[in-house]
């Protein structure tokens, strides 16, 4: 279904090409003064020094030549030479009707449907989630959920770190306090246990006592390197270990971002990319593309118009062992032979643009990716605690996840507890609900690349920019057609008529910018559009709302004609919410 915008874009072509002047002066954009007109076109501006006229003069032209048009109510002509423009109503009526009969509100999905890759979530194997996973979990699935509702085939990532040196650490820590174990035996051939050695809050307790002795005490941190060298080169035993280390930690990270509502299509970490790594190592060479350079095996990646020095990609250590660029370049030849992406995006701390520059820029030059695979890196900012600085507990460390969504869980709870209208079993479901839109709203409606304060009393606000008066709204939407079903009313069939008030006419406007808005906010990343637009929805109709005794209308027409405005603001609002990776409850 063709945008809004779109048609009102082909009516002023029409009257500037009609006028004699070039179409692409014509652009037809939202109003920046709503208190004069809705939209306007600032072409004849453009055009004046083309045609060596008084901006005003073609202006003037082209109102006329909008005189009988079946888009615009009105277009005024305004010094120095805008064009000031109103839709119809009727017009704009007929357009939310055809909305709602359309699949999707009129969604036209992909025409070419790309295969797109988001690596999202990132978590170290044997660690807890903290908040500083939050970010890429909730802005990763709302991208994928984003790409999905275009049409696109998108498969989701975690990519898990289990590759580093934080495995040489367990496997020496477990060394130390169970010896006898059969992992540790290099003569050993029979087969190893099925059950892991370890619970994963025995894991969890394991890795950080190991790395903070790696510290302090030299010798130790030697042996953790020699086992994650013998780790990546085979041993046996060691792979073993790992096999139960990610059976124990994928379990309990799949509990965890369950409770986020963040689900991947792959649960694949750097150890998978291994294998490709030899015969990439290889072909590196063979090609004239990797050196050695004091000692590690590098790839030049500077480029003529860089303004910053641009170090080479290593590949490998002095030692031959892999780094972080070595298994997200392996990763790409296996997402290569696997899925043949077409994009891959990178859902990480914006700390890493160099490394993502780096491994981009050689695995072009490397022939890793052909040309025409997209390869993006969406950097996104920290979230911060009211001071300013990375969040933390109130004693200074690092919160976990499940601790921070259960302090919220609570907060919401009390808050609707306090209504005293539910029972307390429906009111701790409902606060799980609406407290998982305030964590994700609350993050989402940031752009992704700045950093934002992470403040539960504003996040969680029933008023304001917040997801509970997000899901507030859609419960009052909900509250108004349950009623107008129990009086016996039907809207079926019925039409959307035309506004009879400013504040339905703003609604109706919001309603059809639906299409719009979800296209350019997945082609640009960008999830916060989608919030913005969810507010501005929001507040419109609630505007309407007070203004409008929706169930107390004389008129059965009109009354059923608002009733169909509501239930398509009601679909396009909760489409949102479950695009950014929420729902909202029957009743609050």
């Amino acid at each position: 279904m063709e945008k809004l915008m779109e048609q009102m874009n082909a009516e002023m072509v029409r009257a500037f090409t009609a006028c004699g002047y070039d179409g692409t002066y014509a652009r037809v954009t939202t109003s920046n003064r709503p208190d004069l007109c809705e939209f306007q076109c600032n072409g004849a501006l453009a055009a004046a020094k083309q045609y060596k006229k008084s901006p005003l003069v073609i202006a003037q032209e082209i109102v006329a030549e909008l005189s009988d048009n079946k888009i615009f109510a009105q277009a005024e002509a305004v010094k120095p030479g805008f064009l000031n423009l109103t839709v119809r109503s009727d017009y704009l009526a007929d357009y939310l009707c055809r909305m709602m009969e359309a699949e999707d509100f009129g969604n036209e999905k992909a025409a070419n449907p790309r295969t797109i890759i988001i690596d999202y979530g990132g978590p170290n194997i044997a660690k807890p989630l903290h908040v500083g996973h939050l970010r890429s979990a909730v802005i990763g699935e709302s991208i994928k959920r984003m790409g999905r509702y275009a049409g696109h085939q998108v498969i989701g990532d975690v990519h898990m770190g289990d590759w580093g040196l934080q495995m040489g650490l367990i496997i020496v820590e477990l060394k130390e306090r169970q010896p006898q174990l059969p992992y540790f035996d290099e003569s050993y051939d029979g087969e190893y246990p099925k059950e892991a050695p370890f619970t994963i809050l025995e894991l969890e307790e394991i890795y950080p006592t190991a790395s903070a002795r790696s510290k302090e005490d030299e010798p130790y941190k030697e042996r953790a390197m020699q086992a994650t060298y013998e780790l990546q080169q085979g041993r046996r035993g060691y792979r073993a270990l790992l096999a139960h280390i990610l059976d124990v930690s994928v379990a309990d990270l799949k509990q965890n971002y369950e409770n986020l509502d963040v689900s991947f299509e792959l649960w694949l970490g750097e150890s998978d990319a291994q294998p490709y790594v030899p015969a990439m190592v290889q072909k590196m060479k063979e090609d004239g593309f990797a050196y050695m350079s004091d000692g590690a095996l590098v790839v030049d990646v500077k480029e003529d118009t860089d303004t910053k020095e641009i170090p080479p990609c290593m590949i490998l250590k002095s030692d031959g062992a892999s780094l972080y660029n070595t298994t997200d370049l392996a990763t790409l030849v296996q997402r290569e032979e696997n899925y043949h992406p077409d994009e891959i995006i990178y859902v990480v701390d914006k700390r890493q643009e160099l490394h993502f520059i780096q491994v981009f820029r050689c695995a072009y030059k490397t022939g890793l990716v052909e040309a025409d695979t997209a390869l993006k890196f969406l950097g996104f900012g920290t979230m911060n605690g009211a001071d300013g600085r990375p969040f933390k507990t109130r004693d200074g460390g690092v919160m976990r996840l499940s601790v921070l969504l259960s302090d919220i869980n609570e907060k919401m709870y009390q808050k609707i507890a306090e209504n005293n209208n539910m029972s307390a079993e429906e009111a701790r479901e409902t606060a799980k609900i609406v407290a998982l839109s305030a964590v994700k709203y609350g993050d989402l409606s940031n752009q992704a690349s700045k950093d934002y304060i992470f403040d539960i009393e504003r996040f969680t606000s029933f008023e304001g920019n917040t997801g509970p008066y997000l899901l507030y709204t859609i419960v009052r939407m909900k509250s108004i057609l349950k009623k107008y079903a129990e009086s016996g009313g039907s809207a079926q069939g019925c039409l959307i008529l035309p506004a009879q008030t400013d504040s339905e006419k703003a609604l109706m406007l919001e309603v059809s910018r639906f299409n719009g808005m979800i296209a350019s906010a997945f082609e640009e990343l960008a999830p916060h559009k989608v919030c913005a637009y969810l507010y501005d929805l929001a507040n419109a109709f609630n505007h309407f709302y007070h203004e409008t005794k929706i169930l107390a209308q004389d008129d059965q027409k009109r009354q059923a004609g608002s009733i169909r405005l509501l239930e398509l603001c009601r679909g396009i609002m909760e489409t949102c919410i479950e695009v950014l990776g929420f729902t909202a409850p029957e009743r609050m």
